[in-house]
């Protein structure tokens, strides 16, 4: 299974992607833990390339494809900016990043993904989740 999806970069059209991920649990009958390591990961990633990847150009839009197949299933979030280093992020579990309001949803992905991979300049990044 394919799917893909185009939001304007307004935090609005974030809905969307919600609910095709909870149409994707049901009709693929994902646990409930997948089922929320996927949900808060692919939201992150589209907030990120909203704010972050478009600044809030509702001129640009985000593109997220998944993709299922018997073991796992892919995400890829692109947006339409000019991209960025991911290891330029510092660690916010350091003490000296725990007070700094950014720079934590990349860390949370690598942490609920299985593998998470930047491409195209970091303006596209692809999350898998196994299924078992």
């Amino acid at each position: 299974m394919d799917d893909k999806i185009q939001i304007p970069s307004s935090l609005e059209s974030i809905y969307l992607i919600e609910d095709h991920i909870c149409q994707m649990k049901n009709k693929f009958h994902l646990d409930d833990s997948i089922y929320g390591n996927i949900h808060l990961a692919v939201v992150e990633a589209v907030t990120n390339a909203i704010i972050h990847g478009n600044h809030m150009d509702k001129n640009k839009n985000v593109f997220i494809k998944s993709e299922k197949c018997d073991t796992a299933i892919t995400f890829i979030v692109k947006d339409q900016g000019k991209g960025f280093d991911e290891t330029s992020i510092p660690d916010p579990t350091l003490p000296e990043n725990r007070e700094k309001l950014n720079g934590r949803g990349v860390f949370l992905i690598k942490k609920l993904a299985d593998k998470v991979s930047f491409n195209n300049n970091g303006s596209e990044l692809q999350m898998v989740f196994f299924l078992s």
